[in-house]
């Protein structure tokens, strides 16, 4: 995608993260909602029409364009120390989490039992940490890529493997939107691979999907855990019973 092209998926996607419509614009610009629509589809956007939708956004134009992906260092992982500092208060996890999520200061404190100014302080470590930009206003721009994970056996999975793993199974997975598949069997190293590579694919799309519902409104959103896991295994309880020969 050309440069054009990019700033243009970019001010798409922050117009209907704050839920603002062409209609919207074309107010802003004093244009018709025809008129809108023609400049986004041949993207002969002045300076100022630029600038005017920033402002519409409540953003200059230098923190719009640094928000473009790739305009500024994204990070993939944080490291064990800032993993550690997450966990070591809840309200920071929980605000880190719901950031995520891009959810607003009104978001978080209007649903947990935060101050305004317990969420900010938590905002500013996590700007301090490279997780975000604290904007004026207090408003949040992330940094993390796509493709940002938690380290593999980093502190934020072994907190969830002792705090939430237990309480995430702990359902019958029968209601709406709900699904448990456990399976077994025997595969080749060729076949184990295959199967990796989809259970990747899966990731990505719920990551896609997880995109393009931020969107909507936060009250059409829900939480959604998935849990993706496949290693070479023998229950315990049969394993015990092995030859040591076949061990």
């Amino acid at each position: 995608m050309d440069e054009i092209g990019t700033l243009l998926t970019h001010v798409k996607r922050e117009l209907r993260a704050r839920r603002l419509t062409y209609r919207d614009v074309a107010r802003a610009l004093s244009l018709s909602e025809a008129s809108v629509k023609r400049l986004f589809s041949n993207g002969q956007f002045t300076l100022q029409r630029l600038g005017e939708i920033a402002d519409l956004m409540e953003l200059s134009l230098a923190e719009l364009v640094q928000g473009i992906p790739g305009s500024t260092p994204q990070l993939d992982q944080l490291t064990w120390a800032q993993e550690e500092e997450l966990i070591s208060d809840l309200k920071l996890l929980l605000v880190s989490v719901c950031v995520l999520n891009q959810w607003t200061v009104e978001d978080i404190v209007d649903t947990y039992t935060l101050r305004e100014s317990e969420c900010i302080l938590r905002l500013t470590r996590l700007d301090r940490l490279r997780l975000i930009d604290l904007l004026p206003g207090n408003r949040v721009r992330l940094n993390v890529a796509r493709d940002f994970a938690w380290l593999p056996d980093g502190p934020i999975r072994r907190w969830f493997r002792e705090h939430g793993q237990g309480d995430f199974l702990d359902a019958k997975f029968a209601g709406a939107g709900e699904a448990h598949i456990f399976v077994h069997g025997m595969l080749t190293r060729a076949a184990a691979a295959e199967l990796q590579h989809q259970l990747l694919r899966l990731r990505q799309q719920f990551e896609t999907l997880h995109r393009e519902s931020l969107a909507q409104p936060r009250a059409r959103r829900y939480g959604t855990g998935l849990l993706l896991a496949t290693r070479e295994w023998e229950i315990s309880a049969f394993a015990k019973f092995r030859r040591p020969s076949a061990r």
